[in-house]
């Protein structure tokens, strides 16, 4: 265990972990919420066009631009801006740490 306090300061690396255990989830089932309208839709639910140059998701009630996914050789781009917040189900998914 650590031996820094509650609350202490860390680097990005603490992260590898859980946001693992998140994108490892069926990501079509989560839950999108617009920042535009405030709309909470499925994944599964949004307006996607594409896939050249990449992909753009759209709010299915005021159309705005919730997330971009592009994908290159080497890299990936993930924008989820446009939205609040995107909620996703982890009940299936493996605790960090207990692979």
């Amino acid at each position: 265990m650590d031996s820094k306090p509650r609350g202490a300061v860390y680097d990005g690396n603490l992260l590898a972990g859980p946001l693992a255990e998140l994108f490892t989830s069926e990501v079509t089932s989560a839950r999108a919420q617009c920042r535009g309208c405030g709309l909470i839709s499925t994944v599964a639910e949004l307006v996607v066009y594409g896939p050249e140059p990449g992909f753009v998701a759209r709010c299915p009630g005021c159309s705005d631009v919730l997330m971009r996914v592009v994908r290159a050789a080497t890299d990936a781009w993930l924008d989820l801006s446009g939205m609040s917040v995107l909620r996703l189900n982890v009940s299936d998914a493996v605790p960090a740490g207990q692979q």
